[in-house]
């Protein structure tokens, strides 16, 4: 377990929650800027775990989990189980992965429009803009199968290592792992090892997007 992967659960805990960090910290009671970015680190530059008891007042606050927080500190389902926003569901989005490369699914931000979308009533998300996938093919099994479903936040904070929807600037649309973004390049890897990676020049990404739920 990292730090990063810690505050990136809390970041993603909020994203899910429709809150900023700050939002997130008020909350549960805690000082507004517990949270922040500069919070993270100590003065010599050392990384910071956030305190437990902020943590409980979190989980409290939120309704989650304390197995649900950890299933998004190791980058499983990302929505918490058990928690207010899986209480509620509403309709969103749905189309397949093999459609979604087509003209007319997606706007220049990446948000779904056209009538070519089916629905289909999943947990409850903060991001109005939310929607879902169907996983075709099986280059990241073994953590998402054909046929599973996908719930993608555009809005959600994106870290090294989460599992991402990318458009590329040839079509493509991808379910991939990502391993690295510079101001550069980004890096995709395949969670099967039988598929190949993928790296691009930023110039070729239209949009990155977090998969925040799969049903599994």
């Amino acid at each position: 377990m990292k730090h990063d992967d810690i505050w990136r659960a809390l970041d993603t805990l909020a994203a899910e929650h429709g809150l900023s960090a700050s939002g997130l910290a008020k909350l549960a009671g805690l000082d507004p800027t517990t949270f922040n970015p500069s919070k993270r680190s100590m003065p010599d530059g050392r990384a910071r775990w956030p305190s437990t008891e902020s943590l409980a007042k979190v989980l409290n606050a939120t309704g989650a989990s304390l197995e649900a927080f950890s299933a998004l500190v190791y980058g499983a389902r990302a929505l918490p189980g058990g928690g207010r926003a899986a209480a509620v569901a509403r309709r969103i989005p749905l189309i397949g992965l093999a459609q979604a490369g087509g003209d007319g699914y997606f706007d220049d931000g990446g948000y779904p429009v056209g009538g070519g979308w089916d629905e289909v009533s999943l947990p409850e998300v903060g991001d109005p803009h939310a929607y879902a996938l169907e996983i075709s093919g099986d280059s990241m099994e073994p953590v998402f199968r054909d046929g599973d479903l996908v719930i993608v936040s555009p809005s959600a904070p994106i870290r090294r290592g989460d599992r991402v929807v990318v458009r590329t600037a040839r079509g493509e649309v991808m379910a991939k792992q990502l391993a690295r973004r510079s101001a550069r390049r980004v890096e995709l890897r395949s969670l099967n090892p039988a598929h190949p990676d993928y790296t691009f020049d930023l110039t070729e990404v239209i949009w990155i997007h977090r998969i925040v739920w799969a049903s599994q």
